[in-house]
């Protein structure tokens, strides 16, 4: 008998004995089944953050350099201390670095703020508002769907013009156009000239599809007389990053007077970073929910390996019958691996008509995403803990001695 026979063999076997004991086949089910829906579950959240995050960070740009008081991430508390003592980046050293930097394509000076953004009766809860200059599109990466962005006479000029994302643009017009129309911020009117293309997933929170774009004398005439600002620095040949942000420094310290020895009272983010602590942040994540998910599946292959051991006892005799008129102890052992890996497949099948409609409620709340791999993963972890809890009540099955299991009564 070869093995393609055996398979066909066991797999025919393995259904009659599973169709002929349904409710204990379905209990036994249920912890692979919870084990499951958590693994796929875990996998959707996870895929769909790491998407949502991955789409939204391509958008600052691997080409660009962020220029602040402090870094991102700087590791404990009093190292962010010190860092706040930094002095502010001021309008005055964004112009040193547009007429000194020679490897940069493009700078633009950013003063961020938020507040309540009006339209007729409607308004939204809190937007960021961003006063820049037209040099902020190339730095940003953002793309405009309507109208135009900021041209540099409106960047220069007095002229009352923003221009707003796309969420934004849709709570306060609805489905009409809201080019030309005026919002009200803190009681002052700006003209709407263009509307950015929607970017999706963290950008809808707070981010570049619910903001405001000023021109800068508007932002520090009407929202923020004296703000902090952000230098975005976009670097003309990535392929002189590192050089590009040497020169940003030696600039910088320059302008600011540090001696030689003096740390730099300023800091040179990118995007490298954020990707780096993000990989950080979803490999704990990750991590506790395989640990989580690893507890559930134990619990329930050992409630399968309790009922094959069950399932082999009361099928001593029919052992005995087969391996008497020659089958072989591979061939035992196959069938009840087979047997086991059929429960918690089924379970895995059940565990994923469970999980399809929880990841629509998820979605709800957090981009989640069911995607073919996590079905595939889902059911392979469901066919390898099957084969694990059935081996030992296989291999019990696959040594029995034949005369002893044809005396079992």
């Amino acid at each position: 008998m070869n093995f393609l026979t055996e398979l066909r063999e066991g797999l025919t076997i393995s259904w009659s004995a599973i169709r002929a004991n349904k409710l204990r086949s379905a209990l036994t089910t249920l912890g692979i089944v919870i084990g499951i829906v958590t693994v796929t579950l875990m996998g959707t959240a996870i895929q769909g953050l790491n998407n949502s995050f991955m789409s939204s960070v391509s958008s600052i740009g691997a080409d660009v350099l962020y220029v602040e008081r402090a870094g991102w991430f700087t590791g404990s508390h009093e190292a962010w201390m010190k860092a706040m003592k930094n002095p502010n980046l001021t309008l005055a050293e964004a112009d040193a670095l547009q007429r000194q930097l020679k490897l940069a394509s493009a700078i633009a000076p950013v003063a961020q703020d938020q507040d309540q953004i009006k339209y007729q009766k409607r308004n939204s809860s809190s937007s960021p508002i961003l006063g820049t200059t037209e040099d902020y599109q190339l730095t940003s990466g953002l793309v405009v769907a309507q109208g135009h962005f900021l041209t540099t006479a409106e960047s220069d000029g007095g002229r009352p013009v923003c221009v707003i994302g796309a969420a934004l643009a849709t709570n306060l017009f609805l489905n009409a156009s809201p080019l030309g129309e005026k919002i009200m911020i803190e009681k002052h009117e700006f003209e709407v000239v263009g509307v950015l293309d929607k970017q999706g997933g963290f950008a809808e929170q707070g981010g570049a599809d619910n903001e405001v774009i000023l021109p800068l004398p508007q932002f520090t005439r009407h929202i923020w007389s004296n703000p902090p600002f952000t230098i975005q620095v976009k670097v003309a040949d990535i392929g002189q990053l590192d050089d590009a942000k040497e020169e940003l420094r030696t600039v910088l310290r320059r302008y600011r007077h540090l001696a030689p020895g003096t740390p730099d009272n300023f800091a040179i983010n990118q995007q490298d970073q954020i990707l780096q602590m993000f990989h950080q942040v979803a490999g704990t994540i990750a991590g506790i929910g395989i640990f989580i998910t690893g507890l559930s599946l134990f619990v329930g292959g050992i409630g399968i390996m309790n009922i094959m051991f069950v399932s082999v006892a009361e099928r001593t005799r029919e052992i005995g019958v087969r391996k008497a008129i020659g089958a072989k102890n591979r061939t035992i052992l196959l069938q009840f691996i087979i047997e086991a890996a059929c429960i918690c497949l089924i379970g895995g099948v059940i565990a994923l008509l469970i999980a399809w409609p929880a990841t629509l409620l998820l979605q709800k709340m957090m981009p989640a995403t069911l995607s073919l791999p996590v079905v595939a993963i889902s059911l392979f972890v469901s066919a390898v803990t099957g084969i694990l809890s059935g081996f030992f009540p296989a291999w019990r099955a696959a040594r029995m001695n034949t005369v002893d299991a044809l005396r079992n009564e």
